[in-house]
């Protein structure tokens, strides 16, 4: 009983730091008129330095979410609802938008939470059955825990089973990047594709 409380302990210490993180990103928020979802923060917060590597096994920084509007979204390849539903989701939005230019749709990236199992390759198969745009990152565990802790994201691995599968938790929120490489606008659950196309729209033509 004392690893499962232990394991509790850490769960919720982990959920509410990622609150915390949130509510003080929202606290620095500012509005646009019709949004609908998002949260516009006031000032775009840049991302920290990172050092991932993409599903072509190129490396992955910051200075590859810059030059256009992107969406970043942490998940993992054997997640069974969230993560196969949202970039369903976030598939369907960017083909709403395809009377935009192609350098002015937005890039979709994600963020393995599970970089024990996802490797590049099976990364890059997984994102492509979305859409052939989506770009599947992955990394060793410090890397990735660094940028989803200062981005407030919560993560939490579980205990292997007999056959050495295990879970892992973790939160929906969709990061809107701007061309700049800054996080500008954060998308909270539940989503829906209509509704993150017309909060995309009002976001970029409020930058102006």
């Amino acid at each position: 009983m004392s690893r499962f409380l232990i394991a509790a302990v850490v769960a919720a210490g982990i959920l509410a730091g990622a609150a915390v993180a949130h509510q003080m990103l929202r606290q620095r928020a500012t509005e646009v008129p019709g949004l609908e979802r998002a949260t516009l923060y006031q000032e775009p917060r840049p991302l920290p330095g990172f050092s991932l590597v993409d599903q072509d096994g190129a490396r992955f920084g910051p200075s590859r979410l810059r030059g256009r509007w992107s969406f970043l979204f942490f998940g993992f390849v054997n997640c069974p609802d969230i993560c196969p539903a949202t970039l369903a989701t976030l598939a369907a939005a960017r083909n709403s938008l395809d009377e935009l230019p192609a350098d002015a749709r937005p890039g979709v990236t994600l963020v393995s939470v599970d970089p024990g199992r996802d490797t590049p390759a099976i990364l890059g198969r997984y994102v492509s059955h979305f859409d052939r745009s989506f770009q599947g990152v992955t990394g060793s565990p410090a890397e990735i825990d660094a940028l989803a802790r200062n981005l407030g994201v919560a993560v939490l691995v579980g205990a292997s089973d007999d056959t050495g599968n295990y879970p892992v938790d973790h939160s929906a929120a969709i990061f809107l990047v701007d061309p700049q490489g800054r996080v500008a606008a954060l998308f909270s659950a539940p989503h829906d594709a209509a509704v993150i196309a017309r909060d995309f729209r009002r976001i970029v033509e409020a930058d102006g």
